[in-house]
């Protein structure tokens, strides 16, 4: 299977859960005009869909205040599905809405591309919300192998059966953390797309008996040779894996 396929599932997967973004258009937060701008406690209405149980506040640059205000919005009591892709927020945003209650019933979190780091992840599995993940994409941040350590080592992943940790900078430490995981039980998709994990790191994963339930493993661009992907392709022994992805 080629990235491609891969990259429009999980993009068909994600239509499905979210509401599209309710503008179009430069961003209404960042736009050039302070008169065209909206501000943030009627973005977040305007992304919230009609029975409130989804937010999609992609690519809308809210930043730490952003955060703040979703926070303590009304709109959130009921979300279940919060995307935030692409806004800036940084550990600091991730601790305030770990913090918040708000957030207590979120199933499908979408992280992606916010320069979270190892902080952002210690505010998150330490929170006493989110409790009830079911799908959690933190792609494209700055994890590396101790956010992932710390993830995949705490009970707030034992429901998840989506984990998208691509292009965060893991290496075989933290490849060996989430196969030895005792957590990640019910998953099914695992996205490790362009980290840095080599020979060692793929074979803990592709022996691992702590993922029963595993069915889709995307290892594309990490730190593998051409002339290894046979080899390494014949030690999966996961019982339920049905595409296994190493280029």
């Amino acid at each position: 299977m080629k990235r491609m396929d891969a990259v429009l599932g999980l993009a068909v997967l994600t239509a499905a859960l979210l509401l599209p973004a309710c503008r179009s258009g430069p961003d209404s937060v960042t736009g050039a005009s302070p008169k065209a701008r909206m501000d943030l406690p009627q973005l977040i209405a305007s992304t919230t869909s009609e029975d409130g149980t989804s937010i999609n506040l992609n690519n809308k640059n809210i930043g730490v205040k952003g955060a703040r205000v979703l926070a303590e919005s009304p709109k959130t009591k009921n979300v279940r599905a919060l995307a935030l892709k692409s806004n800036k927020l940084g550990d600091e945003g991730v601790e305030i809405l770990a913090e918040s209650p708000a957030f207590q019933n979120v199933e499908r979190l979408f992280l992606w591309d916010n320069q979270v780091t190892a902080g952002g992840i210690q505010s998150l599995v330490g929170s006493a919300h989110f409790n009830h993940l079911v799908e959690l994409n933190l792609m494209k941040n700055r994890l590396g192998d101790e956010g992932v350590s710390l993830l995949v080592q705490s009970p707030k992943v034992e429901s998840l059966t989506l984990l998208d940790l691509g292009a965060n900078g893991i290496g075989d430490a933290g490849a060996i953390a989430i196969a030895n995981s005792p957590y990640l039980a019910n998953l099914k998709h695992l996205d490790l797309f362009r980290n840095q994990i080599g020979p060692k790191g793929i074979e803990a994963l592709l022996r691992s008996t702590h993922l029963p339930n595993l069915e889709y493993l995307d290892l594309t661009a990490n730190a593998v040779d051409f002339e290894q992907i046979p080899a390494l392709e014949k030690m999966a022994d996961l019982p339920r894996l049905k595409v296994l992805i190493i280029q």
